[in-house]
């Protein structure tokens, strides 16, 4: 039998649940208030114990013998921890015993390809090694993971095991008490990473072609941790805790929620911290919270943090009037109106009876609409909605208009076309002018996207919001338009009783981009077996292929180093690696203190001056600079680049596209390594002025073969 580290295992925490899913506060239980909260205590200590009895214990010194009634869940097989039902008193208690790295509520997160692994220039006959298709033979006899078997879901070759998480017990009645996908996500999420060749998908047409994954011959493991109501902390750690366990070399999670400012307030942060001690790269979407400043929600330097672009795919949907007017939006529209029909106002069919007014039913929400006012007609609304609202009402079709953007496309219930504000206005004084007013909305049209690839409006940008001073996000990936398998039984469009069934379909979202990453950062695992996590993620990102500015004005808060090229990954020439070192070292300069450290890591790790690390210091693949003034700046960056190139090689800095009034140094500015895996280091010195809040230039390093390339970002914080 191979070793294990010959083989590629993927975990995939499948989300199986709705795209927009509510920030909820702690879970709150039935015994008198108390609240679901999270202790982590760090590392699994060594030896043979119940850590169950050690954290009822813990929790008698607070709550007496109420502590087991207490006790929801612990975690023991890769990192310590437990959830408990706790008083915010009780919680602020618990705080101040020996051992608590950290507590935390147990909240609720949010979800976050035929075209789309061609656009990137990963073509279907791309080099492939033995390795990729060694896991189809080996993974079983060495998976030591377990299959929840149901009557409806039984692991197979492919999908070689699969659980599910419900810390609360509680399921509401759409759920599927099951590792089954029943709403789609988990599908697409995991057919985009490691899904088989099919030729002759689409959605009902549109998108036709081969649809595949990343590595078609990898097995998936799913860990369930979504559900109607959002996706638990305690059950993201669960999950985590098990997949590092049973041994995992990929885990890939497309949900994010609030943005805690210590790492280890993060059920994905801690989850990946220990992960990575394990060899194990998790790969994270980046979330959908776009395009404000600072709104992405997964950025611990140990993780990968993905963004998502767009590929040369886009729809419009025309909606034609009956005074022969016509007005394009965007949907992704697959039905077909046959004439003109009725059209009326959102704001002129309030379901009074309901307690709606004109001035609440025009944006034509959930109930809001009087079926009698709007039944087998096309309905205006003031803005963009799910069509929820006018599909429940009986409606024909629906036109939405507002100023939101319009850069991707999605499948709504009913015949849908979504159009800006401008158009809206027109639209409406049509409705509202003619007596009978009547319109159509139209199939929708397939073209191609030329501007591609930029970074889609809903991409939550950088800067990091607990280090201003790592570069977040990552790298950009596909996440628009992106057609993946997809379960019959879950609606296309995510709403109840859209009946059509379909095997595959087109979604949008960070959720979408952080499987392209994954089956990336899989491919290059493939063919370099031993590589860390960190190795990998350098790849990725200097091998990234540079994005306009021009398109994207965020820059590199929005694509970091830019669009994956997985190709170029599998032979990087070299790269900026890391381990558990200098992540403690990194944490250390951030405050953490060495009994934290200790906790979290399980060793005798200290914070002194010879391993206080400054944020400048972590070997990262990018190189970023916040300052509070636009003058004198300066900024001193340590790094060591690892040779996986030729032996024999000597690579030259250089310094491209510095702004006028920045200086940028690098000293050494050649290497020579005279061997594999070799280590040089080298220092790059900023200084000057800035003229602007952002500017960016690219180091370089070239041996005539390979060009390994890393973004410099220097920008402006305001002090308010």
């Amino acid at each position: 039998m191979a070793r294990k580290n010959s083989f590629l295992w993927f975990l995939l925490l499948s989300l199986i649940c709705t795209l927009v899913c509510t920030h909820s506060t702690a879970a709150a239980s039935k015994d008198d208030g108390r609240k679901e909260y999270i202790v982590y205590m760090g590392a699994k200590p060594a030896g043979d114990f119940s850590t169950s009895a050690i954290h009822i214990d813990m929790l008698q010194q607070v709550l007496g013998s109420r502590a087991s009634n207490s006790l929801v869940r612990s975690y023991k097989r890769s990192f310590n921890g437990f959830v408990a039902k706790l008083t915010e008193e009780e919680m602020q208690q618990m705080k101040g015993i020996d051992g608590v790295v950290s507590i935390f509520p147990n909240e609720k997160k949010q979800l976050h390809t035929t075209r789309s692994w061609d656009f990137v220039g990963f073509p279907q006959q791309v080099k492939r090694t033995s390795v990729e298709s060694d896991i189809i033979i080996g993974v079983i006899c060495k998976w030591i993971g377990t299959c929840q078997g149901f009557s409806d879901f039984t692991c197979n070759n492919k999908i070689i095991g699969a659980q599910y998480y419900r810390s609360s017990g509680q399921f509401g009645q759409e759920d599927m008490q099951s590792p089954r996908d029943s709403e789609g996500h988990g599908t697409h999420t995991a057919s985009t990473a490691a899904g088989g060749l099919v030729s002759m998908a689409s959605l009902l047409g549109f998108g036709l072609g081969t649809a595949r994954g990343g590595v078609p011959s990898a097995r998936i493991a799913v860990y369930k941790i979504c559900w109607s109501d959002g996706c638990a902390d305690a059950d993201i750690l669960a999950a985590f805790d098990d997949a590092i366990a049973d041994g995992v070399d990929i885990i890939s999670i497309s949900v994010g929620g609030k943005t805690p400012t210590n790492y280890f307030e993060s059920s994905i942060a801690i989850g990946a911290f220990h992960a990575m001690k394990n060899g194990i790269l998790t790969s994270t979407a980046a979330g959908n919270d776009g395009p404000d400043p600072a709104s992405i929600k997964n950025f611990s330097p140990w993780s990968l943090s993905v963004a998502a672009s767009t590929i040369d795919r886009d729809f419009f949907t025309k909606v034609q009037l009956g005074d022969s007017n016509v007005f394009e939006g965007v949907s992704i529209n697959t039905f077909e109106l046959n004439g003109m029909y009725p059209f009326i106002y959102g704001g002129d069919a309030p379901n009074t009876a309901a307690g709606f007014i004109g001035d609440t039913s025009r944006f034509c929400t959930r109930n809001s609409l009087d079926p009698n006012l709007v039944k087998g007609k096309i309905v205006l609304c003031d803005k963009l909605s799910d069509g929820t609202g006018a599909f429940l009402a009986g409606a024909a079709g629906t036109v939405m208009a507002d100023r939101g953007a319009k850069d991707s496309a999605r499948p709504f219930p009913l015949p849908a076309s979504y159009l800006g504000a401008q158009d809206g206005s027109s639209i409406a004084y049509y409705v509202t002018s003619t007596s009978n007013p009547t319109a159509s909305i139209l199939k929708s049209t397939e073209v191609n996207d030329t501007l591609a690839p930029f970074i889609v409006s809903f991409s939550s940008r950088g800067p990091n919001p607990a280090t201003r001073d790592i570069l977040k996000p990552d790298l950009a990936a596909p996440g628009v338009h992106i057609l993946a398998a997809w379960p019959p039984i879950s609606p296309i469009s995510g709403v109840q009783g859209d009946n059509r069934a379909v095997l595959y379909n087109m979604q949008s979202g960070t959720s979408m981009a952080c499987p392209h990453a994954t089956g990336a950062a899989a491919y290059i695992k493939s063919f370099n077996p031993t590589w860390s996590p960190a190795a990998i993620t350098s790849a990725l990102m200097t091998t990234a292929l540079p994005m306009s500015a021009e398109k994207n004005l965020d820059a590199e808060f929005a694509y970091g180093a830019g669009q994956m090229n997985p190709v170029k990954a599998v032979d990087p020439g070299l790269v900026y690696d890391a381990d558990k070192i200098d992540y403690i070292k990194f944490l250390c300069g951030q405050g953490y203190t060495t009994q934290t450290l200790q906790l979290v890591t399980g060793d005798n790790s200290v914070c002194s001056e010879a391993t206080y690390g400054t944020v400048w210091d972590l070997n990262y693949p990018s190189f970023a600079l916040s300052s509070f003034t636009f003058e004198s700046i300066t900024g001193v960056f340590t790094r060591t680049v690892t040779n996986v190139g030729s032996p024999v090689a000597t690579y030259k800095a250089t310094v491209t596209g510095a702004p006028i009034g920045l200086q940028i140094q690098v000293v050494p500015d050649i290497l020579s390594f005279t061997s594999l895996g070799q280590k040089l280091s080298f220092v790059l010195k900023v200084e000057g002025s800035i003229d602007k809040s952002l500017v960016s230039a690219s180091l370089v390093w070239d041996d005539g073969v390979h060009q390994v390339r890393s973004p410099i970002v220097v920008f402006f914080v305001p002090t308010n």
